[in-house]
């Protein structure tokens, strides 16, 4: 086996995936606590680091996905905490179909997929957690912030007293936030940002591509850049309804978060979500107009 490149803060270990955990990987987080050892989430990465995962006696979800629940296989016994909003998703395939957003077709190649690639396994026996939950770690603890979006229950974990926080896929990527699930809200994820600042930590650990932030001017530049892209959406969204009234359907073509010709299995259903959560903002601002019933134009 070889070995992971890891970095730690005092009882709080980060098993960097590939590619600095870019999907479908992602970066493992592990809390060494006096009374508890913890894992936040298990991306592919956990399948690769031996004892350090598999002595977890406790796994806390920042939110569920496939690529969080890769590594649960390695760990049958071992709890597994999820916030309330995310607890279907975790429990069963039926849960997280309803919370992604997936229909028949598509739902039966993902599940043969994740169950390929990611060892794909529900967990009926997950426990559910609310906003504010805490850990207590016997020298420390773990404090859940639901700050939802992404996915309705995804949260950050905060450990203390190194100031660690695992911001999960609040991942501060140049491709920006995503909420294309059924279960996402642009609407929360614009609160969460805004609130994400105020969690009192001295290094953030994103899932996916950045990493560690031990800088928190360096964190707050590339948040208002992640942030920035909202704005972005709504100013292409806005170009391509000049002058031409389009359909929904139009606009998903024309594409406005994945490139043009852009193609899988999700990606005309989180087209959709995605640009409709836009419009709804924009058409309630007055900057968007339905010139008749489902043909939007910019004001």
């Amino acid at each position: 086996m070889s070995e992971v490149q890891n970095v730690s803060f005092g009882r709080v270990s980060v098993y960097f995936g590939a590619k600095s955990g870019k999907y479908p990987d992602g970066n493992q987080v592990l809390v060494r606590g006096a009374d508890t050892r913890v894992a936040f989430d298990t991306p592919l990465v956990s399948n690769h680091i031996g004892e350090a995962l598999t002595s977890s006696e406790l796994v806390v979800m920042g939110h569920v996905h496939e690529d969080h629940m890769a590594g649960l296989h390695l760990l049958p016994h071992a709890p597994v905490h999820v916030h309330e909003a995310d607890l279907p998703a975790a429990r069963s395939w039926e849960g997280f179909v309803a919370a992604m957003g997936l229909d028949a077709q598509t739902s039966a190649s993902s599940l043969a997929m994740f169950q390929r690639d990611f060892h794909y396994a529900p967990r009926p026996d997950a426990v559910g957690y609310a906003d504010g939950a805490s850990w207590d770690l016997g020298d420390g603890k773990i404090t859940a912030f639901h700050m939802p979006g992404h996915t309705a229950g995804h949260c950050v974990l905060l450990v203390e007293p190194e100031g660690v926080a695992f911001i999960g896929d609040i991942d501060l990527t140049g491709f920006g936030p995503y909420y294309g699930d059924a279960g996402s809200s642009l609407t929360q994820f614009r609160k969460t940002l805004a609130r994400l600042p105020e969690i009192p930590a001295k290094v953030w650990v994103t899932s996916h591509h950045r990493g560690v932030y031990d800088d928190r001017e360096r964190f707050l530049a590339d948040l208002a850049a992640f942030v920035g892209k909202l704005d972005a959406r709504d100013e292409k969204l806005l170009g391509m309804l000049a002058g031409t009234p389009k359909t929904l359907a139009q606009l998903v073509r024309e594409r406005l978060i994945y490139p043009p010709g852009h193609e899988g299995v999700w990606v005309d259903k989180a087209e959709e979500r995605t640009i409709s959560r836009h419009l709804e903002e924009l058409v309630a601002a007055g900057h968007v107009r339905e010139a008749e019933p489902g043909l939007y134009l910019a004001a």
